[in-house]
């Protein structure tokens, strides 16, 4: 797998071939994810749109060089406001659509308060802590103790161990329960935000303040009897609801021969 080195190491990467006038979708992962976990999904959501996609793994996951950054409830803002525009700006990717999962949705927010892009895609967001947060971490540190998550993590990360705990550890940490990014954000890009109505890791109230604090074109999706992994779960419902979504509302000649809602009818 190519790897371009950073100012903070090595990081793993994938870039999918598409239309280069097009907005590149760039995939942020999860707390346990990285360019192996996503599976099919990103290339089959780049031929889907037409688009170019970059999915890659941040330091310490899957195969990427170790975090040099001590692991702090400020973690996924020096991610999105510090690493990320370095390998954007190096990787010459601008304005992207930026398409995060869990943690990765919250860097996809965090990141387009300070930089332009066309717009984001998360799926099962954390905009602040709730007792379902350390109700699923608890279960999911059970199961990795038990066996079942270990062996997961491992067919995919260089140091799963590091990984679980790195991610665990700041969640359940004393510091993180007061963890909130409502009042830092400044999103005014297009947002389509999904999430389960069986999420384990969070309540439907994060989708909400998603909604409340974003300032332009919102719009959610919710699965029902889907949990943390809609791209896994039902891959077809978001690619089918991104291609819409994006075709709508960040390609006006598409907007304007569909007859897109208006953003005030989608809010």
């Amino acid at each position: 797998m190519p790897v371009i080195d950073t100012c903070n190491g090595p990081v793993e990467h994938v870039i999918v071939d598409g239309d280069p006038d097009l907005a590149p979708l760039v995939f942020l992962h999860g707390g346990l994810g990285c360019v192996a976990a996503w599976g099919r999904f990103p290339a089959r959501l780049a031929a889907s749109t037409g688009r170019r996609a970059l999915v890659y793994s941040r330091h310490g996951n899957g195969g990427s060089g170790p975090d040099p950054l001590p692991r702090t409830p400020r973690y996924m803002h020096e991610h999105a406001q510090d690493v990320l525009p370095g390998l954007l700006d190096a990787l010459g990717l601008e304005r992207p659509v930026l398409v995060g999962h869990s943690d990765g949705a919250s860097i996809a927010l965090l990141h387009a308060s300070v930089r332009p892009v066309e717009a984001v895609i998360g799926m099962g967001p954390h905009m602040y802590f709730e007792e379902e947060n350390r109700l699923g971490i608890e279960a999911a540190r059970a199961s990795y103790e038990a066996g079942p998550l270990a062996k997961k993590l491992a067919l995919v990360h260089d140091d799963p161990r590091g990984v679980f705990d790195r991610w665990s550890g700041v969640w359940l940490s004393p510091g993180f329960r007061h963890w909130n990014i409502e009042n830092d954000l400044d999103v005014t890009a297009p947002v389509l935000m999904i999430q389960g109505d069986a999420d384990e890791y969070g309540s439907l109230g994060q989708v909400d303040a998603v909604e409340r604090v974003v300032s332009g074109l919102f719009q959610r999706l919710v699965p029902e009897g889907c949990d943390h992994y809609p791209y896994l779960v039902c891959p077809d419902l978001v690619i089918e609801s991104v291609c819409d979504f994006l075709a709508a509302h960040t390609d006006p000649a598409a907007a304007a021969t569909t007859g897109a809602p208006a953003a005030e009818a989608v809010r």
